[in-house]
Formats: structure tokens, C-alpha cells, sequence
């Protein structure tokens, strides 16, 4: 494994934690980014699901929630900073959210995932920033699919052609975990009332088959609505392969949003993260697609590429099938208790704004493993377009990342 140069490192970490806050019970200093929760491993509550959203006013709102031994998996938080990010406080904790995303349409703010873990979907929208919520206790305020079980993640809300996108997912099908994911996707119009379970539209929901991909597919999930170049409605899925990685799916989705139909044999495309989440967004002054994925960098290949989670490669496309690696923006030696993972982001201005769910050391024993997470940090990488490779921090390439203190 190659070692990061000292001088390299200095900068490295230099750059990172400024803004970190440093507790007396803990030691944040060298972690990433700006500190926005820490949760010990001690505490059997690890840090799942990072979202983010930008208010009207220019407030950033961010959520995730727990996961972990002492948890029910049903509980997420939600904080805000009137300072681009430099600084963060709580401001609501939600009983009955989970897998959930922010996102900020006509104006008001709402987080949709299942009220639990494989449990039913519901919406929520808050009219104060985040400080209160919506209660989902029926079909007209919020409980949006009452039967069967569903799972998700944060990803991308998209309004096009009179209507907002989702993808979720059922885990209905047979064969455990992976296998058991059945993707579709959701739509409703975009002057409708998003709370009201009548006003959303659902497409078939589309079982996997073991057989594809040499029979090494092990299902999709956490997948991505996307308008193609051609104007149609895609969703983009992250792919578990056994053995293998680097192939996400493609699915095709109708104009009235009923419908969703797979080809396989034109349906798979290499994308280097495919089998961790992922978060892909336009860029219309570029008129390419960027996203931040897990890549696995040659010293780190292993026989768990799922569970490799140590870099963050920022990545673009024209077309959604060719995808070119621009910068490593994230990065740890260390891929057993470190890591960046379900990175979400926003275009602003010429920068890029995310949230991590990040496994790093704390001055009490660091994460449990790189997929428990201890912490939820806030990254800004300013000039996204212009970085390249000799930007990366990853030793391999050279010179620290140009993200600089929010």
C-alpha cells in the first residue's frame, strides 16, 4: 500500500478541519470537513443517511439519522447553518423517519423516506426551516404508501415536464437481502399536494434476475432519477455484484410516469462506485452529469468492494454511460475504520456543497467500522469544474484537494 507524503498529508489535514469543533470529550481535529454531529461508537447509535438542502434564504438544512444496536431504526435529526456551512446547530429531532432526504420544492421544504426501516413511505414538510414538521398519520398528510415495505435513501427529487420524481424501492421480492429489492419510481404533478397519497402515481415495480451479469447480480437499490439527454425519465441504480464492481443499471421510466421496463443487454453501464450510493445531478452550464461515488483506487481492491468506502472520487459524464474520474476530493489510507460514504450535494455557484457520512477517528476509539459511521461533516469543493487529477488527495496523484474552510 503507497503512503501519502508528509508534506502531502500536512496539507491535507491543514486544509480539512478547519472549522472542526474540538470537545473535551473527544478530539475532531483531523477529521474532514466541518464537524456537524458526532455520535461515539460507544453509543451503539451510528450515523446513517446524510441529506441536504439550501432554503430560500440561503440556509443550509441538513438530516440524517441512527442506525445501529441501540436503535429502533425510526429517528432523524435535522440541523441548520446561516453561515454557508461554517457552523451548525440542531434544531429538530424527528420520531418516525428514516432513509430519509431533504429536498426543497415551490419553495417549502419536505424529507421523504419510510417511517421506519422496510416500513411504509411517508412525506413530511416543514413551513419554519426545519424546526417543525408535518405529521403523516393518513393518506391526505403524508403517509404516502401504507402497505408493504419499502427502503431507500437520500437521493435525487426532480421536477420535469410538469411532474417531481422519485426513486424508491419495495423489499418485496424473494432471496434476502439485494435480491429482494424491486426498484420503481414515483411521480406526482408539481402543483399537486405532495402530502396527499392521491396526488402521487406509481410505476411496476421491477424484480431483478440472479441470472444477469454472468450471474453475478445481486440486486439494485438506492437508485437515482435522472432526465436523460434525450429528455426521458431514467432511473440510475447502484448494483451489488458477487463477485465484482463497477456496473450500475439503467432503467427506463414512461412520460406519464405509469410505467418502467429494463433491457439488459443495453441496461448496464461501468460506473467505478457503482456498488456504494451515490448522488447524480446536471450541471447546465457544463452540460454534464457530475456525481461523488466510492471509486476503489488499484492499492485498495479487496474481495468486499462494498465495503470499501475510503475514497470519494468526484466523476462526470456527457451521456450517462461514459463516465471519467476528475478528482479524489476525499481520502483515507485506512479502508477498515475510515471512510466517506453516502455523500450528498448541491451545485452553488461554482462550488459543490455535500454532506458525508463519515467514519474517521474521534480521540474515543474512532468508529466501530468504516460503514458505522461517528460522525456527519459538511465539505465544500470550490471550482469543482476546473479540478483534475493532480488535485486529488489520494498520494497517488499528488497535491492536497482544493477544498478549502467553508
Amino acid at each position: 500500500m503507497s503512503r501519502m507524503p508528509i508534506r502531502i498529508a500536512v496539507l491535507w489535514l491543514g486544509f480539512f478541519s478547519a472549522g472542526s469543533p474540538v470537545p473535551a470529550a473527544g478530539d475532531f481535529s483531523k477529521v474532514p470537513g466541518v464537524v456537524i454531529d458526532h455520535s461515539p461508537a460507544s453509543t451503539g447509535r451510528y450515523i446513517g443517511s446524510p441529506s441536504l438542502a439550501v432554503l430560500p434564504d440561503g440556509t443550509y438544512v441538513a438530516s440524517h439519522d441512527f442506525f445501529g444496536p441501540a436503535t429502533r431504526e425510526d429517528e432523524s435529526v435535522v440541523f441548520a447553518s446561516t453561515d454557508k456551512g461554517r457552523t451548525w446547530r440542531q434544531i429538530a429531532r424527528i420520531e418516525g423517519a428514516f432513509w430519509s432526504g431533504l429536498f426543497v420544492h415551490r419553495g417549502r421544504l419536505y424529507l421523504m423516506g419510510p417511517k421506519q426501516g422496510h416500513g411504509p413511505l411517508v412525506i413530511r414538510r416543514s413551513d419554519d426551516g426545519g424546526r417543525t414538521w408535518t405529521q403523516p398519520r393518513d393518506g391526505r398528510s403524508g403517509l404516502l404508501l401504507a402497505e408493504g415495505r419499502y427502503h431507500t435513501a437520500p437521493v435525487p427529487v426532480v421536477e420535469h415536464n410538469g411532474r417531481v420524481w422519485r426513486a424508491i424501492e419495495d423489499v418485496s421480492g424473494d432471496g434476502g437481502w439485494g435480491r429482494h429489492f424491486r426498484a420503481l419510481v414515483m411521480s406526482a404533478p408539481a402543483e399537486a399536494d405532495l402530502l396527499d397519497a392521491g396526488s402521487w402515481t406509481c410505476t411496476n415495480r421491477l424484480a431483478s434476475d440472479p441470472g444477469w451479469l454472468g450471474g453475478r447480480f445481486y440486486g439494485w437499490l438506492e437508485g437515482n432519477v435522472v432526465v436523460a439527454p434525450d429528455g426521458g425519465i431514467v432511473n440510475f441504480l447502484r448494483v451489488e455484484m458477487r463477485p465484482g464492481w463497477g456496473t450500475a443499471a439503467i432503467i427506463r421510466v414512461s412520460p406519464d410516469g405509469r410505467s418502467a421496463e429494463f433491457d439488459p443487454a443495453g441496461g448496464f453501464v461501468p460506473f467505478a462506485g457503482a456498488d456504494k450510493k451515490f448522488t447524480i445531478r446536471p450541471d447546465r452550464r457544463t452540460k454534464l452529469y457530475w456525481t461523488l461515488a466510492n471509486v476503489i483506487l488499484p492499492e485498495h481492491e479487496g474481495p468486499q468492494p462494498g465495503e470499501i468506502r475510503n475514497a470519494m472520487a468526484l466523476m462526470c459524464s456527457a451521456d450517462l454511460r461514459k463516465w471519467e474520474q476528475r478528482c479524489v476530493v476525499l481520502y483515507h489510507p485506512d479502508v477498515h475504520k475510515h471512510g466517506f460514504q453516502y455523500v450528498d450535494w448541491l451545485f452553488e455557484d461554482d462550488d459543490i456543497i455535500a454532506v458525508s457520512r463519515t467514519a474517521y477517528e474521534d480521540g474515543m476509539g474512532g468508529a466501530v467500522r468504516t460503514h458505522d459511521a461517528n460522525f456527519m461533516t459538511f465539505h465544500r469543493f470550490r471550482g469543482f469544474r476546473n479540478l483534475t487529477m493532480k488535485d486529488s488527495v489520494w498520494s497517488g496523484r499528488g497535491a492536497a484537494t482544493k477544498e478549502a474552510p467553508p
